[in-house]
């Protein structure tokens, strides 16, 4: 098992590698604007691209495209290393637009749709079932804002051009609790739809885990192996 996980890191580390180096032919400048980042440039040379994700600030050094936790100059995990790369490397600038679109309409997301579904909407509805009370609590631990949707509905920023929407519903007699992850109309500008799919694994992952009390902050670490190069 060890050994396929490692083959699998190495894997995603090299295709965060050629991305790497395709971001270092790119104005860091105009990355940064594409993306909804600051680009700090630095007095000899080289600089930082700074944006938050899931609500924490990290700092992407240019030329290596190497990511670090900004307040404390850790190394980001292999997640966000490969999450800040394919982010930079994807998005057009393309602003937000208002309105939300369920995974199934993402470029080739209607083959995956069914599967999405299960890790995250049908999770949370297994780890909370009808204590919409305790998911509103989960959402906001995790900094999300509460919107007007459904019966219970929250918003996060995964990335600065990238929100998605959880929305859920309490069920009654004839239909059962249910909720849905829906993304921004823009998102697919933004990042390839296989790594939609792991930033909604990773919100479900974070609010079951604050649904055990956690401390809220990270960047909720996942696995994006799976991600197109």
């Amino acid at each position: 098992m060890a050994h396929v996980l490692n083959k699998e890191l190495a894997g995603l580390m090299g295709r965060v590698e050629r991305l790497r180096e395709r971001l270092s032919s790119l104005d860091p400048a105009a990355l940064a604007a594409r993306a909804g980042a600051r680009y700090l440039a630095g007095i000899a040379g080289g600089g930082d691209i700074r944006f938050a994700v899931w609500g924490r600030e990290i700092a992407v050094g240019v030329p290596g495209f190497v990511a670090r936790d900004a307040a404390t100059g850790a190394k980001s995990g292999p997640g966000t290393q490969a999450l800040a790369a394919y982010y930079l490397h994807t998005t057009d600038g393309s602003p937000t637009e208002g309105r939300w679109i369920p995974f199934s309409e993402l470029p080739d997301g209607a083959f995956y749709f069914r599967a999405f579904q299960g890790y995250t909407g049908d999770l949370l509805v297994r780890a909370f079932g009808a204590d919409l009370d305790g998911l509103a609590r989960a959402a906001e631990r995790r900094g999300g804002r509460r919107e007007a949707d459904g019966d219970l509905s929250y918003s996060f920023f995964a990335l600065p051009r990238v929100p998605i929407l959880l929305v859920c519903w309490r069920g009654d007699e004839e239909f059962p609790p249910s909720a849905r992850l829906l993304f921004d109309a823009s998102a697919g500008r933004h990042l390839p739809t296989d790594v939609c799919a792991v930033l909604g694994s990773t919100l479900t992952r974070r609010l079951v885990e604050a649904n055990d009390a956690g401390p809220a902050g990270g960047n909720g670490e996942a696995a994006l192996s799976g991600a197109a190069g």
